[in-house]
């Protein structure tokens, strides 16, 4: 191997791109810094199955390089989750209530890492981008400091001698609506995105990601361009 193939390019960068606001106020950002976009789209069998579009859409957007990689099979495996096994309910509430534990899918987001770190190896990339954030924290453990922490050193240890990105999660200590004032400072095209996990053609305005949507944009204080079937339901932060 040639010593300048173990190096990889600064300026190009892969974006786990869901289609949600997160990952679209992500794209904007390293759009922001100039980085070559390759935009990673996993698709796992979600019944919000209508955040792939969104992820085409905005991929489009940025003129990024985009893949949508099928694990729908993988999905298929995982029957306990709201988000893969429609026969349980997606949770109607706010995000930080134990309820929406039924919306996580095990070990989700260290696939999804994983499978854009090979991306990134492949294309040298310099940086494979994650949006998890802050209010994450209270529901998924992979959406936590110390998984980007032990999935850093997995990366290093398992691409030793070979173009090895960093792994970023440049939102993981922000609020969602740090990431809302953020996507609008930036002009992101947050009227594509999709965020709620119930996969109709609206918004239903009441599932937790819904809510935490409605809720960041209002109080980040910027407009809100989503359509939501419901605007109006509050519900108490527990």
């Amino acid at each position: 191997m040639d010593q300048d193939d173990k190096l990889p390019d600064p300026f190009t960068a892969v974006v786990v791109l869901s289609g949600g606001m997160d990952s679209t106020t992500l794209m904007a950002h390293y759009a922001a810094l100039r980085h070559k976009l390759i935009a990673v789209t996993i698709d796992y069998g979600q019944r919000h199955h209508r955040e792939i579009d969104s992820a085409r859409a905005i991929a489009a957007h940025y003129e990024a390089q985009h893949h949508v990689v099928d694990l729908r099979g993988f999905g298929s495996l995982l029957h306990g989750s709201a988000l893969t096994n429609d026969q349980v309910e997606v949770p109607d509430g706010h995000y930080a209530e134990q309820s929406m534990r039924a919306t996580v899918v095990p070990n989700r987001n260290a696939v999804l890492a994983n499978v854009a770190v090979s991306v990134g190896v492949a294309h040298r990339a310099a940086i494979v981008a994650l949006g998890m954030h802050a209010g994450d924290h209270f529901i998924y453990p992979d959406c936590r400091p110390p998984f980007i922490s032990a999935l850093r050193e997995l990366v290093t240890v398992a691409n030793e001698g070979f173009a090895t990105p960093r792994v970023e999660a440049p939102f993981i200590t922000w609020s969602k609506a740090d990431i809302a004032t953020h996507g609008t400072r930036l002009g992101a095209p947050l009227e594509v995105s999709w965020s709620c996990y119930k996969g109709g053609d609206r918004h239903c305005g009441t599932c937790g990601t819904c809510y935490e949507r409605r809720e960041a944009f209002k109080n980040a204080g910027v407009s809100d361009p989503t359509d939501y079937l419901d605007d109006v339901t509050e519900f108490a932060v527990p």
